[in-house]
């Protein structure tokens, strides 16, 4: 079974950048979709961006599309979300998934899920 683990949030403020990484054990990283989700105080989880294990094609939800990034080190078995450009209304718990499919993760599931790490943005 696939074990995420995420870290890298923190308190920054507006304009700033975090850099959050999620490690994967097992060394079947390679054959997972990852993704990064998000959920905000008072509203419900929304999918943020995701990455293929195929061809490391990516999806961002419009939200977030040109401040963020995400990204994968195969090698390190860790899958990355580096946030520029940061907006108080991107404070949120962000998690890490995984699936067999990126489309899955586009939609919402995911096999494998992280305990979340806390990003909050101060104006």
């Amino acid at each position: 079974q696939v074990q995420l683990v995420e870290s890298g949030g923190g308190l920054v403020q507006a304009g700033g950048s975090l850099r959050l990484s999620c490690a994967a054990s097992g060394r079947t990283f390679s054959s997972y979709a990852m993704g990064w989700f998000r959920q905000a105080p008072g509203k419900e989880r929304e999918f943020v961006s995701a990455i293929s294990w195929r061809d490391g094609s990516t999806n961002y939800a419009d939200s977030v599309k040109g401040r963020f990034t995400i990204s994968r080190d195969n090698a390190k078995n860790t899958v990355y979300l580096q946030m520029n450009s940061l907006k108080l209304e991107d404070t949120a718990v962000y998690y890490c998934a995984a699936a067999q499919l990126r489309a899955a993760l586009t939609n919402g599931r995911g096999d494998y899920w992280g305990q979340g790490t806390q990003v909050t943005v101060s104006s």
